[in-house]
């Protein structure tokens, strides 16, 4: 099937050869739906794909966002078939079963729904990410966490009550390992895909112990188990992750892999020793949601045009600067995609390694053996590299031969931690690399941060002063063009009012004017204020064009970046 579809589309001239081949590539390492690797690289749209598919099929297409399924029609098929199958009931004529999927071709899936509804089944097609959307609204209708919460206080047979930190061991593992436990912890892990979380947060403290999700970009609480609950639910992630569940003096790394809704999903686990007993720090990595298409990360027409070309210069560097959780790797990681052909070789060397990804040489940076960013650089150079990606340049030896390889005909990509892209120069200059180095070595910098998108299906006009808009940094002249939003709170934003997230970038390409300017040791003010001359658009101005936009909010602008 996924073979057909791929001809097919390269048949309609909507996608070349090669492109097939680079989506083939990552369907066979995600295991994902030819159609999925295909959006996920940016090579084709949802919409394209799916007007495609059934003009293919001779399907009819169907808007399942705005399409509310009666109870009866959705509970015809169990919500584990749904997810095995990603398929939805939306309607019922007669004796006629209206079901939404994006793989209408699939003739097993359809005749088993008829065999387990006892209808005769017409075919719709949706798109994946609405389908995904949409079960994930009915299971979130589903039993709560602090519902379950009752009924587990009932079902734990061990006297959890005497769980303290000298609980025997064999006790703690007998109470990580029972069924109650368990669930809770799966409960945990599906709520936070669910609600699309980045983070979950498993915190002990001396009476209570706290769960809570980070949620495009922002803590929030969602349930507090009983205090004496805390070591089997530590020690049950614990056991998921291969950890020593035995060792709760010292801090520990580990991974967990979960399939669900047909995907794979992994979740980087820290374990951090605490007064109170264990922390537990869950990130979730969701490759299926890894947007690698770069026209859809934020960029600004200018902005994507010159990270474009800056990338595609033979050698030189780009370097992303920005806080931590500020969408640093992910930028790269498009960048990458893009550049990921077979007439290239691309090393990478991260701490850690995030997401995999196919045909690219991928390294895992482990300080306590000597393998460093420096070191994983230099071996590098002696693996015929064409493009480089470091992780981080955290010192000078990193960053000198970072800069020495980008003079010697190679591409390197890496990150800093600054404020701003000006600011990155003087940051290489501080480690100690020279001015002439960097003058001649750095292509484009930029500087970026993630702003909350607000919620569409709540969203509403937000009346803001012009005070407030001129105090923001609005120019008298735009005033007029200003409407400004908000969101209500719904359950499709879990009552946030925001969904999703866009980054602010600020790029500072390379200008003869700005090499000028580092070689005479020039100030990252002075820097700026030329860039700008030289049409550069800051972070504020960047978050302005997007409240513009009605993208996102006042606040949102104000919390992400400084007047400039």
């Amino acid at each position: 099937m996924a073979k057909k579809i791929g001809e097919l589309l390269v048949q309609e001239g909507l996608v070349s050869i090669e492109q097939l081949h680079r989506a083939l590539d990552e369907q066979h390492h995600s295991g994902e739906r030819i159609g999925a690797a295909l959006i996920k690289l940016g090579i084709i749209d949802e919409d394209t794909l799916s007007e495609f598919i059934a003009k293919q099929f001779r399907c009819p297409q169907v808007n399942l966002s705005r399409l509310s399924s009666p109870k009866q029609v959705a509970g015809m098929i169990p919500l584990d078939i749904m997810h095995k199958y990603q398929a939805v009931p939306f309607g019922l004529m007669g004796n006629t079963l209206h079901v939404a999927m994006s793989d209408p071709g699939n003739l097993f899936i359809i005749d088993d729904l008829r065999f387990l509804t006892r209808k005769n089944v017409q075919v719709h097609v949706a798109s994946d990410s609405v389908i995904r959307k949409v079960i994930g609204q009915y299971f979130a209708t589903e039993d709560s966490l602090d519902d379950y919460l009752e009924m587990l206080k009932e079902e734990v047979d061990i006297d959890l009550e005497q769980a303290s930190d000298e609980m025997d061991l064999s006790t703690l593992e007998t109470a990580a390992e029972q069924a109650p436990v368990v669930k809770l912890v799966n409960m945990i892990l599906m709520d936070a895909i669910r609600k699309q979380a980045s983070d979950i947060h498993l915190e002990p403290y001396e009476k209570t112990m706290r769960v809570r999700f980070r949620i495009d970009g922002v803590l929030y609480e969602v349930m507090r188990p009983p205090n004496h609950f805390k070591n089997a639910l530590i020690s049950r992630v614990k056991i998921m992750s291969c950890l020593d569940i035995a060792e709760r003096r010292l801090p520990q790394d580990g991974r967990i892999r979960l399939k669900t809704k047909g995907r794979e999903m992994d979740f980087r686990v820290s374990v951090l020793p605490t007064l109170f007993g264990e922390k537990v720090v869950l990130r979730l990595l969701d490759k299926a949601g890894l947007q690698l298409d770069m026209t859809k990360l934020g960029f600004e027409e200018l902005q994507y045009k010159n990270f474009r070309e800056a990338i595609y210069l033979p050698f030189g560097m780009v370097l992303v600067t920005g806080p931590t959780g500020s969408g640093k790797t992910t930028t790269l990681y498009s960048a990458l995609s893009d550049l990921n052909k077979v007439s290239h070789n691309i090393s990478t060397a991260e701490d850690p390694i995030e997401y995999h990804l196919a045909g690219i040489n991928q390294v895992q940076v482990h300080e306590a053996i000597g393998l460093t960013f420096a070191a994983a650089l230099r071996s590098f150079l002696r693996q015929d590299p064409d493009i480089i990606m470091v992780g981080e340049i955290r010192d000078f030896e990193t960053a000198e031969i970072a800069v020495k390889a980008a003079l010697t005909g190679h591409l390197v990509l890496s990150t800093l931690h600054t404020n701003d892209a000006p600011s990155t120069i003087n940051r290489l200059l501080n480690m100690g690399v020279e001015a002439f180095l960097v003058a001649s070595a750095v292509n484009l910098v930029i500087a970026q941060r993630l702003v909350r998108l607000v919620c569409n299906e709540c969203k509403t006009v937000e009346n803001v002063p012009p005070e407030a808009l001129l105090d923001l940094g609005v120019l008298d002249e735009e005033l007029g063009t200003f409407t400004c939003y908000r969101g209500k709170g719904c359950p499709v934003c879990n009552n946030t009012g925001y969904r999703g997230r866009i980054a602010l970038y600020e790029a500072m390409p390379m200008h003869d004017q700005i090499r000028e300017l580092v070689l005479m040791g020039a100030s990252a003010a002075e820097i700026k204020k030329e860039s700008i001359r030289l049409g550069m658009t800051t972070l504020r101005r960047s978050g302005i064009n997007k409240l513009k936009e009605g993208t996102t909010s006042i606040e949102e602008v104000i919390r992400s970046s400084t007047k400039d």
